[in-house]
């Protein structure tokens, strides 16, 4: 970063430059170096702008009711398989082990 020769202030370097008087509050043509004055005015929609609706949807359905026994029963055997497949792989990696660890040591 260069800091300015020029100047009274440490802070003139950050300043905005000067603005006309004349653009204060009211809205003029773009500056001739091409500004950025705003956005344009705008103008709120007319009083019934928005379109009539004529259908109205029908209420929701109910849902069935829930068997929670079966949804228990279910549950307790998808437990039992996944601790079944966890087991069965535990045990395959346990004599995994056991057979590399014998080799390295026979």
């Amino acid at each position: 970063m260069t800091t300015p020769t020029s100047g009274s202030a440490p802070d003139e370097y950050w300043r905005r430059p000067d603005t006309a008087p004349e653009q204060s509050g009211t809205r003029a043509a773009p500056a001739p170096g091409g500004g950025y004055v705003g956005p344009p005015a705008t103008t709120p929609p007319p009083a019934g702008w928005r379109p009539p609706v004529h259908l109205r949807p029908p209420p929701p359905r109910r849902l069935p009711p829930q068997d929670m026994a079966g949804l228990d029963t279910a549950e307790q055997r998808a437990q039992r398989l996944t601790y079944g497949v966890g087991a069965l792989a535990g045990a395959v990696l346990v004599i995994l082990t056991c057979l590399l660890c014998s080799r390295l040591i026979f």
